[in-house]
């Protein structure tokens, strides 16, 4: 018989926070791999939210799925802005 006095704890294994930057890579990577041109099929990507704009190698269509398409576009504007010398 359980003790009914006593709290039950559940807990449930979530999976690891990726970062943009992360997701990006990979998906840039795994469409290099497979032979596509990783800018277009991620413009083509964002702007459609068509998600066979990526492949599935390396598990890259999921995991670009789970980022919101305008922190996709936030994360590649930052990272231009920082590197980008101006004149």
């Amino acid at each position: 018989m359980q003790n009914i006095e006593s709290t039950q704890y559940f807990k449930v294994e979530t999976e690891p926070v990726t970062g943009v930057g992360v997701v990006l890579a990979t998906v840039y990577e795994a469409l290099t791999e497979k032979g596509y041109n990783p800018v277009n099929q991620i413009v083509g990507y964002i702007m459609s939210g068509d998600p066979t704009y990526i492949t599935s190698h390396k598990n890259a269509r999921s995991m670009i799925m789970k980022v919101e398409r305008d922190e996709l576009v936030e994360e590649l504007l930052t990272n231009y802005i920082k590197t980008k010398k101006w004149e």
